[in-house]
């Protein structure tokens, strides 16, 4: 993606202007999100007028003009060219997926964690998705498996599209589209129900720590997910396990520990599986 985006760009854009360019752009169906620095804002309307000539696939070009943020998830988005509809349909690993990259939090970079996941999962397994989206992780590890996973998300477009997801795909297991609070939704319904629970908010995951063992069975598994500083890549892995053990209060045995993806110079999101005994 990164070549392509300034190969594409070449014609339009000064060496040194293509540089700056920030590297990547991610394609989501037939809508591409592009961040721009501030000294290329001036020119977002060619980028995206070049963008939509030269990538076949795409119908709609969005300059991201905030980060995500809030309790949401959400991200300002602004139409540069093409139409303006931020709804289209995404496809992974034999799943459709209608996504709003607008209203609900989404993100293409982690098709290889969700496999990952969807490969851990076993039959008769029940999982809490703690702050599921738009059930991408959830759909994928019912696909093949006799799971039953309950996606929870605070943000009500997110749940309702995941709802929509389950009913569009054939799966083998059930998702359960819950919205709310992860931690007032575990507390009242889902108390000591999950054999496996998936932490995928890395900004907030000590936050929810209590509420996610609240919610698991004696020796079930944590994926705990983190941001973590680290000055090799190799390091944070480690540094991640070492935060875990040191934010834990009950009897934990690690996995395993990985680096999920980089999210900036010497900034990693780490993810810990854990196993958690109550007794």
């Amino acid at each position: 993606m990164t070549k392509m985006l300034k190969r594409v760009l070449q014609d339009v854009l000064s060496e040194e202007e293509n540089e700056q360019l920030i590297s990547a752009f991610d394609q989501i169906g037939d809508i591409i999100i592009v961040r721009i620095p501030d000294s290329l804002v001036s020119k977002k309307q060619i980028i995206g007028k070049t963008l939509l000539e030269q990538v076949s696939t795409a119908n709609s070009i969005f300059y991201q003009s905030s980060p995500v943020e809030g309790d949401y998830r959400t991200r300002k988005l602004e139409v540069i060219a093409g139409e303006d509809k931020t709804q289209t349909e995404y496809k992974e690993n034999g799943c459709r997926f209608i996504v709003d990259v607008e209203k609900a939090f989404f993100s293409p970079r982690l098709s290889t964690e969700r496999e990952r996941i969807a490969g851990l999962v076993k039959d008769g397994e029940v999982m809490i998705n703690m702050f599921g989206g738009v059930g991408m992780f959830s759909l994928l590890a019912a696909k093949n498996t006799s799971c039953t996973v309950y996606n929870i998300d605070l943000n009500p477009v997110a749940a309702q599209l995941c709802k929509e997801n389950a009913q569009i795909n054939k799966l083998k297991g059930e998702v359960i589209s819950l919205n709310g609070d992860a931690t007032k939704v575990i507390n009242e319904q889902l108390t000591g129900k999950a054999d496996r629970i998936l932490m995928l908010l890395p900004e907030r995951s000590d936050e929810f720590l209590d509420s996610a063992l609240n919610g698991l069975k004696n020796n079930g598994v944590i994926h705990y997910y983190s941001h973590m500083h680290a000055d090799k890549k190799q390091d944070a892995p480690k540094l991640s396990e070492e935060h875990f053990m040191s934010v834990n209060k009950t009897n934990a045995e690690i996995i395993t520990s990985r680096n999920v993806r980089p999210v900036g110079p010497r900034f990693y999101q780490t993810v810990v599986d854990v196993k958690i005994s109550k007794s």
